[in-house]
């Protein structure tokens, strides 16, 4: 029996193990937008990086919009200035694990903790204080255990919809047709700033946002 300080977060739909420390905001893989259905919310994963993120946030700011950018530990630690020049562009921070292991889910829960805390200690001395509001575990790699411990924490799990899968480098202009393609799945888009050269990703973003945009689409975040 759970005492009432540690009661789920309204709505929530998994039931937590009462042996660990309680969610204080939900434990429920976050997909949907604050700005409603007719929405997207922008991700960039595994920076920050000194080339690409600079780059990234440039068109967002040209475009007006905001994103979470889901962050590794170290990178974090080794760039802070580009962590706080995202926090100084108004968008949100995200704890990506410390190394991203994607394989972490398969590893023991002191390794998933190490891995979820420690990130978490990196980007906020990052970023000068400011802390993560998310958790996306590398490569998809949630557990019951992750989940828990991040929303213990405040950190909500945060899932994506539509994978732009910039990641291969097979041009900009695919990775906007993909995305256009995969828009009914849902508002959460996955991009990268981070991994190796990301220019598609930014020729991608400066000509997707303004399409987005006139086809009436709101820019939020992910639910917290």
């Amino acid at each position: 029996m759970l005492y009432d300080s540690e009661r789920p977060p309204a709505n929530q739909k998994s039931a937590p193990d009462p042996h660990l420390p309680a969610p204080v905001v939900s434990m429920d893989i976050a997909h949907a937008s604050d700005k409603g259905t007719h929405a997207v919310n922008i991700t960039i994963d595994d920076g920050p990086d000194p080339v690409w993120t600079p780059r990234v946030l440039q068109v967002l700011k040209d475009d007006g919009v905001k994103a979470v950018f889901c962050m590794i530990g170290e990178e974090a630690a080794g760039y802070p200035a580009v962590v706080r020049q995202v926090v100084a562009d108004g968008h949100r921070l995200c704890d990506h694990s410390l190394h991203h292991d994607t394989t972490m889910g398969r590893k023991p829960p002191s390794y998933q903790y190490s891995e979820i805390v420690n990130a978490k200690g990196e980007i906020e001395r990052a970023s000068g204080g400011v802390k993560p509001l998310y958790y996306r575990a590398p490569g998809g790699a949630f557990t019951p255990y992750s989940r828990q411990i991040a929303a213990s924490i405040g950190m909500r799990p945060l899932g994506w919809n539509i994978d732009a899968r910039d990641y291969k480098r097979s041009g900009a202009l695919t990775i906007v047709t993909t995305v256009e393609h995969e828009l009914p799945n849902g508002p959460t888009i996955l991009f990268h700033d981070g991994g190796g050269d990301r220019s598609q990703t930014v020729a991608a973003l400066a000509a997707l946002l303004p399409r987005l945009r006139q086809q009436g689409y709101a820019f939020g975040f992910p639910v917290r």
